[in-house]
């Protein structure tokens, strides 16, 4: 197998990017499974920033793919043939996220899922830096740490930028708005609203006026 350049800090970006398993993971990298699970639970490789092997030209995104939907599949990497690598254009990757601040996110990532179920897993995980079994595990309340989760202001928790925040929610929103218009326009049954939660009014008794309650004069005086 060819040697995997960086491998801590490959199975760093892959088990914050990718929904391979820890096996997979630990395989590729050439690391101990425990090591990876360490590396995951933010014991192990603490500060270190996550290598894309995509970028670093170690493996395609069709083998990562194929992982991903094959958990017992072994990737193979990339052969460092220096005649048949092509420059590539950089391309902008999912956002990273500190290690100080990963344990965050599983509030954000339940923010998100309740106050705006438009947006999918893919925008989610690209939004924050998180994967997508964990965004799955949170929707269906299967989540480890389901108990103790705060649903929190990805913004407030300074995991993304509200300009970034507004402009992913008014693409969820649009490509909803496209949805439904296909589906009027080809006579099928509309989509079902979004069952977003609003904001708690405190109910107040309703207090009617007469004219002799208004100018009567106060008896505390």
């Amino acid at each position: 197998m060819t040697q995997i350049l960086m491998p801590k800090a490959t199975a760093v970006w892959l088990i914050d990017n990718t929904g391979m398993t820890f096996k997979q993971i630990s395989e590729f990298c050439d690391l101990h499974i425990l090591e990876v699970e360490g590396i995951a639970d933010g014991d192990v490789a603490a500060g270190i920033r996550g290598a894309d092997p995509i970028a670093n030209g170690q493996i395609s995104r069709e083998e990562i793919e194929k992982a991903e939907a094959d958990p017992n599949y072994a990737m193979k990497p990339n052969s460092f043939d220096s005649d048949k690598l092509e420059p590539k254009t950089k391309k902008k990757g999912p956002r990273y996220t500190p290690l100080s601040r990963r344990q965050d996110r599983p509030d954000a990532i339940a923010w998100i899922v309740r106050y705006h179920p438009e947006i999918t897993d893919a925008q989610i995980s690209k939004l924050i830096g998180t994967t997508k079994p964990t965004i799955k595990a949170i929707r269906e309340r299967t989540h480890w740490k389901i108990n103790t989760i705060n649903p929190t202001d990805p913004v407030s928790l300074g995991l993304c930028g509200q300009i970034d925040l507004d402009a992913m929610v008014l693409k969820a929103a649009e490509k909803r708005a496209k949805e439904q218009a296909k589906l009027e326009a080809e006579g099928g049954a509309p989509l079902e609203p979004l069952d977003v939660p609003k904001p708690q009014m405190e109910d107040k008794p309703k207090v009617e006026h007469t004219l002799e309650s208004l100018f009567k004069p106060n008896s505390d005086s």
